[in-house]
């Protein structure tokens, strides 16, 4: 297989798995839905780095470390499932009113607002909530190490090859998530409403709760 035919082999593989719905999509949705397109993107700009980062990894060796060692998945396993209920769970609290007014009652005014838009937060939050969705998952590494492989064409240099297929998988993430925004902007001002926006932050902590908890109870 020439590296062209393998380039071109691995992103129709990636672009599949890209728009295949998921945790990514769900995060990047909601959060064009009821922080906006910006923010969204940024989300979503934090979610490829996570990618990038675990081609990195890949290549230099240190994800095959996740599919040796037990011990190393199952902590990153354990942290990843527990910031996915996190999410969840906060998602969830800042829907239902009564919560909301107790916790700020009782000085937790944190709580409540985490996943609200703050200005003084800029960008950095909704870069890093997308970041850490993607980098805390072994499952990720795990499939880098075991996917990017098979398009590595005989006499290539595995590690410029391997960032180079981490690179196209980012990119095409990228375009998908501008392509999921931009679907949400005509709808904007229905999703603006209360109740919707309800309804999509039960919906999307319900999904981070449900991936949390597969995560943490699955078995290699």
């Amino acid at each position: 297989m020439t590296a062209t035919a393998a380039l071109l082999a691995f992103t129709l593989a990636a672009a599949i798995l890209t728009v295949t719905p998921g945790l990514d999509n769900a995060l990047v949705l909601r959060t064009a839905a009821v922080e906006g397109g910006r923010r969204a993107l940024l989300a979503g700009l934090g979610i490829s780095t996570g990618c990038l980062a675990w081609g990195a990894a890949a290549a230099f060796g240190l994800g095959s470390l996740l599919a040796v060692s037990t011990f190393a998945y199952d902590v990153l396993r354990i942290a990843a499932a527990a910031y996915l209920f996190y999410l969840g769970a906060r998602l969830l609290w800042n829907t239902w009113p009564g919560c909301r007014q107790a916790g700020q009652a009782g000085g937790s005014a944190l709580l409540a607002a985490e996943l609200s838009a703050r200005p003084a937060s800029g960008g950095a939050g909704w870069f890093m909530r997308g970041c850490l969705t993607n980098a805390l998952n072994p499952k990720i590494g795990v499939f880098y190490v075991t996917f990017l492989p098979q398009f590595i064409p005989a006499g290539a240099d595995v590690m410029r090859f391997s960032l180079l297929l981490a690179a196209v998988h980012a990119v095409l993430g990228m375009l998908w998530f501008g392509l999921l925004v931009a679907a949400t902007r005509p709808l904007a001002r229905w999703l603006s409403r209360p109740a919707v926006m309800r309804g999509l932050d039960r919906m999307t902590g319900a999904v981070f709760i449900a991936f949390g908890l597969k995560l943490a109870l699955e078995k290699r």
